[in-house]
This record gives C-alpha cells, sequence and structure tokens, in this order.
C-alpha cells in the first residue's frame, strides 16, 4: 500500500481500526470514516498525529466526498455482532444497503478499487460444509438475524452490479469469525465472552450443548488477506478465515487452560437460526492471493487475552 490513499468505511471499528494500522505501516495514507455507533475513537487513538492518517466523523448512509487522491475504498460500515444487529436492526440494513451504494460511489468518482466486506453469514445455517465460495447459503430471509445476513447478501449483489453495468473495479472478501486485541468486551461474540467470563471467573455461557462449531481467525491474518485481495484482480468473493474449526466446549476449555479460571459451564437455549457450523473452504485464497493463516489458534488466543487483561 506504499504511496496508496485508502479510505476505511467503518475505519473506528475492530477490523477497521486494525487495517488502518497495517495500510500506515506498509506506507499508506489511510482514511478513517465512522459515525461512532459501533466504533470507538479509542481504537485509533494511537494512530493520530501520525503522517497519512485522517478520521472523518460521517455517517455513511449519507452521500460523503473524501478531496483528493484515493485509491481504494474498503467498506467495512456495519455492525457486526449479534447483539449490536438485534438492537439496530434497521440501522444494520441502511448501511449494507445506502452506505454501500456511496462507497460505491465515491471510487467511481475516484476511479478507486472498491472492496467489500462481507461475511460468512451469507451462508447461513450452512447444509454443505466446509463453505465454499460457490455455496449459496441456507438463509432466513424473515428470522431474527435476516438483518445482518440480507444487507450483506444485498451489499454483495449491489457490487457485482456496479461492476457488470458501471465497470467499477470491484473486489468482495467473505470474513469467518476474527479475533483479537481491541474486540468490545460485551459485543457478544464468543472471543470476547468467553474471555472477559474467563478473567472475571464467571461461568462460560454455552448456547445449546455447545457442539456447534466455529473456526476463528486471528486480525493479524485477517487483515493481511484482505489487502492481499483489495490489491489482486479478483473480483468474485473470496472466503478469508481459518479452517481450524473447533466447537463451543473446545473452545472454552481451551480459554480456561489459557487464562487459568476456574469458570464451570452454564448452558442456555440456542439462538433461532444460529448456524451449526461453520468452516471457510480457503482453496480460493491459496490459489489466487497465496494466503493462509499463519498465527495459531493458541498464539492469536494468547495475544487476545493479553490485551483483554490490560482492559480490566
Amino acid at each position: 500500500m506504499r504511496g496508496k490513499r485508502v479510505v476505511v468505511m467503518g475505519g473506528a471499528g475492530f477490523l477497521g481500526s486494525h487495517l488502518c494500522e497495517a495500510i500506515l505501516a506498509q506506507g499508506g495514507a489511510a482514511v478513517a470514516v465512522d459515525n461512532l455507533v459501533t466504533g470507538t475513537i479509542a481504537n485509533l487513538a494511537h494512530l493520530e498525529g501520525k503522517p497519512g492518517f485522517q478520521f472523518i466523523r460521517h455517517d455513511v448512509t449519507e452521500p460523503f466526498d473524501v478531496p483528493g487522491q484515493v485509491d481504494y475504498v474498503l467498506n467495512f460500515a456495519s455492525p457486526a455482532s449479534p447483539f449490536d444487529y438485534a438492537r439496530l436492526p434497521i440501522e444494520t440494513l441502511r448501511v449494507g444497503s445506502l452506505g454501500t451504494e456511496h462507497g460505491l460511489l465515491l471510487a467511481l468518482a475516484k476511479d478507486a478499487v472498491f472492496l467489500q466486506a462481507s461475511t460468512s453469514e451469507v451462508y447461513g445455517d450452512p447444509s454443505v460444509h466446509p463453505q465454499a465460495e460457490s455455496y449459496w447459503g441456507n438463509v432466513n430471509p424473515v428470522g431474527p438475524r435476516s438483518c445482518y445476513d440480507e444487507a450483506k447478501r444485498y451489499g454483495e449483489a449491489l457490487v457485482m452490479a456496479y461492476h457488470r453495468a458501471r465497470g467499477a473495479k470491484t473486489r468482495m472478501v467473505r470474513i469467518f469469525n476474527t479475533y483479537g486485541p481491541r474486540m468490545r468486551m460485551q459485543d457478544g461474540r464468543v472471543v470476547p465472552a468467553f474471555v472477559s467470563q474467563a478473567l472475571r471467573n464467571e461461568d462460560f455461557t454455552v448456547f445449546g450443548d455447545g457442539s456447534q462449531t466455529r473456526s476463528f481467525c486471528y486480525v493479524e491474518d485477517e487483515v493481511r488477506g484482505i489487502l492481499l485481495l483489495a490489491q489482486s484482480g479478483e473480483v468474485d468473493p473470496v472466503n478469508i478465515g481459518n479452517p481450524a474449526e473447533f466447537s463451543m466446549l473446545q473452545f472454552a476449555e481451551t480459554v480456561k487452560r489459557l487464562t487459568g479460571a476456574s469458570s464451570k459451564i452454564k448452558f442456555m437455549p440456542l439462538p433461532k437460526d444460529d448456524p451449526k457450523q461453520r468452516k471457510p473452504d480457503i482453496s480460493r485464497a491459496k490459489q489466487l492471493l497465496g494466503w493462509e493463516p499463519q498465527v495459531s489458534h493458541e498464539e492469536g488466543l494468547s495475544r487476545t487475552i493479553a490485551w483483554f487483561k490490560s482492559q480490566l
């Protein structure tokens, strides 16, 4: 990204802030655009005053411009945890539709590459395992998770429409569960939930019987894959995630061991439409980008636990 100027929509969020940091580290300039509904300025505090960094507070569901050169527009503007999109369903749909279109219009006006952050949630509760990009998904369009799932599916359709009809230079990443420093402790996702419960010696909250699986990718690996995709010529969606698969019970035991906690497991009813299994097929990422995860699960978790300890 040396010499490139990159607009990061949702730049004050967990992934967005790590992207800004990586872009600056590679010698680029990063413009973070965020309305701070789920992001926080604290995520960017260490970048303030650095050459090439700029923060613009703006709601991307309203049109916006960024004066000057723009080489890439990365769209990470959306609530991303079940807790957030349950309390902000209309905002989630608006940012997935209007926000995505405003980012595409900015990229077209600047002749920039537009990268859409999509999600493994487009696969819904999958009937195919592992999930390859060719799988069309099993999504409930009117369920409690639909505001996020369908916003992301619509976003993908909109990106492809702008690519085909208007010649937009587009990329699409389907992100699987990502974790690391700067996650919000109370955002409802399993990594911050289990780690914060362990550090407080509280019981782990496990939904269902704990047999459902997820695949966790450390943020450093995720960001590296995203930036490789942005710089590639690949238009179709690419999975970026770690194919190492864990049940919720296995994950709880790992967190318990790494923290030394005495937490027990408290079982709760499984939320409606919660996916039973989730694992990316990363064949295309390996072939097209030469990408695969490098940070081991235990190393990534150890770094994340250390960060949460510092927050407590």
